[in-house]
């Protein structure tokens, strides 16, 4: 058989049940071995959003999504996307096509370094030199690929290697587990337990990689112990429960920084440092322990005192099973930060003004979606809001990027969650910049007969930013721009097309375009003008009130 046929054996032994991506002519038989296999090819607009499908695909099923592209253009459309996955610690294998490496009979033609190119933003690079090696090095692709801490890894094969022809066969994974954590350093952390007066939990992304929840939510109903989440943590815990103290969406002016502040010990599960840390640390202010599959990245803004590594849900096992909740343990202020945080969140969650504020947005959201209902959400000032005033109520139900912060990864996100849970309402959040930046593959969802709510948050203008600049106190320029009609826009697609009128009928609209099927898409107009003061002043002046 051909190497390439081995190729798509290699990935159907692994597991693989789609590839995302767009071909090129030296990926034709790739394709051609694609054609024949129980893999399915998602065909999209653009290679960008294949490698974000990937990268979600892999983030909420534990196994490496797989992305296609062909040499030069197409490998470097995926740069942004393999970034994404490697610093959000999503497993994904890109496979990229490239020129005969014996006989080049078109000079340097679309020739880049794409080995060299994508060293630095995968875990694992390597060119396919022979059909010889495929089952060794796709094997260990996706071993790199999905060990902790995960990320992408890039294979690339020549066309004349895809014609080779072979004898050999895939490489079977190994079954393995993960190491747990070592007695004395449990033994450690349970001494800094008791000695603690104000314990606090922080839940961070890599809990939510892992089925850990089930564990930390019988930690905290057995210790009484408060937790707060970083953004890519939301959801571990159901956020209505009682101990929940908050979301670390904001700099260290919001109400949960207050808790941090006031806490003598920090349990910090599953947070590395590529989310904007949460807490600043100083010498002698509080002692962390670091709770994670791998040891801490040491960093000016984080150096541990503690560290408990291997399998997050055995540590928090052996904590639970090592303590008991202590007489001297005090979560008063705790729990009126809690209450705090509550009210404020509530104000303005049902104002009637129009266009739409934010924070009303994101409670007539939460109102219509399920408990197990997935939002994607793209990056933008929304982002705070929804991180901050949205409970989740289970793990990877809030798809939001805090690590590369990507814009355009909103609507091929949701896509990619749709297609891993089909029964699921799933919405794409998007503010109108970044759905523009990949709102071609609103034809790739309908091709896919997908069921799929589309929310643009309709500012005319790059808000993140705006927000930025008026808080710099530096002129209003360069971040605005026109948009299409939407609806119009939507319709062009064979998507069905809204434009809310009035604040009222959006809870009524989203729970129709849910309820009935198709791509819908809504044109919401939104009103941004209070983040300034809200986020940059009131909150912190208002949270710093706060006092033990």
């Amino acid at each position: 058989m051909k190497a390439a046929d081995l190729l798509v054996k290699a990935l159907e032994n692994e597991g693989v049940e789609y590839v995302f991506g767009i071909p090129g002519e030296e990926n034709l038989d790739l394709l051609d071995a694609l054609s024949r296999s129980s893999i399915e090819l998602i065909l999209t607009r653009h290679e960008q959003a294949a490698g974000f499908m990937a990268a979600t695909y892999g983030r909420l099923t534990g196994k490496p999504g797989v992305c296609l592209a062909t040499l030069g253009p197409g490998a470097t459309n995926l740069v942004t996307p393999v970034a994404y996955a490697t610093l959000g610690a999503m497993p994904m294998v890109v496979i990229t096509g490239q020129k005969p490496i014996r006989e080049r009979h078109q000079g340097q033609f679309q020739i880049i370094d794409v080995v060299d190119m994508m060293t630095p933003i995968t875990k694992y690079t390597k060119p396919l030199i022979s059909a010889h090696g495929i089952p060794a090095q796709v094997r260990e692709a996706f071993r790199v690929a999905e060990e902790e801490r995960p990320g992408a890894a890039h294979l690339e094969l020549s066309d004349d290697v895809a014609d080779e022809e072979t004898d050999a066969t895939p490489i079977s994974p190994s079954y393995s587990r993960r190491p747990v954590t070592e007695h004395k350093a449990v033994d450690h952390v349970l001494e800094l337990m008791r000695e603690a007066k104000r314990p606090l939990l922080l839940i961070g992304a890599g809990a939510n990689r892992k089925i850990t929840a089930k564990m930390l939510r019988a930690f905290v109903d057995k210790t009484g112990i408060p937790f707060i989440t970083t953004q890519m943590g939301k959801g571990v815990i159901d956020e209505r429960h009682p101990r929940w103290i908050g979301n670390a969406a904001v700099s260290d002016g919001d109400y949960p920084h207050r808790a941090i502040e006031h806490a003598d010990l920090i349990l910090n599960v599953g947070h590395d440092v590529v989310e904007k840390p949460p807490f600043m640390m100083k010498t002698g202010q509080r002692k962390v322990v670091h709770i994670n599959f791998q040891a801490a990245q040491v960093d000016p803004v984080y150096f541990p005192h503690a560290s408990m590594i291997g399998d997050i849900g055995n540590s928090i096992w052996q904590l639970k099973e090592g303590i008991e909740p202590q007489a001297h343990w005090d979560f008063s202020f705790m729990l009126r930060v809690r209450e705090s945080l509550l009210d404020h969140s509530d104000e303005d969650a049902h104002a009637d003004q129009f266009p739409v504020l934010p924070q009303r947005l994101v409670e007539d959201v939460r109102e219509v979606m399920p408990d197990d209902g997935i939002i994607a959400l793209d990056n933008g000032i929304y982002k705070i809001w929804f991180a901050r005033n949205y409970p989740a109520r289970q793990p990877n139900t809030v798809l939001l990027d805090n690590a590369l912060a990507s814009m355009g990864a909103g609507l091929p996100s949701a896509m990619a969650a749709k297609l891993v849970h089909p029964k699921r309402k799933v919405m794409a959040i998007c503010g109108d910049g970044g759905f523009m930046m990949n709102s071609q593959e609103l034809e790739t969802a309908i091709r896919m007969k997908l069921d799929l709510v589309v929310v643009i948050l309709n500012d005319s203008g790059y808000g993140m930013i705006k927000w930025k600049q008026q808080h710099m106190k530096l002129n209003d320029y360069g971040l605005d721009f026109d948009n299409p009609d939407f609806v119009e826009y939507a319709k062009a697609f064979g998507a069905k097309g809204h434009r809310l009128a009035a604040t009222e009928d959006l809870q009524p609209l989203l729970e129709s375009c849910l309820a009935s099927g198709g791509v819908h898409l809504i044109d919401v107009p939104v009103d941004y003008s209070q983040n300034n003061r809200l986020l940059n002043e009131d909150i912190p002046k208002r949270s710093k009130a706060l006092k033990p």
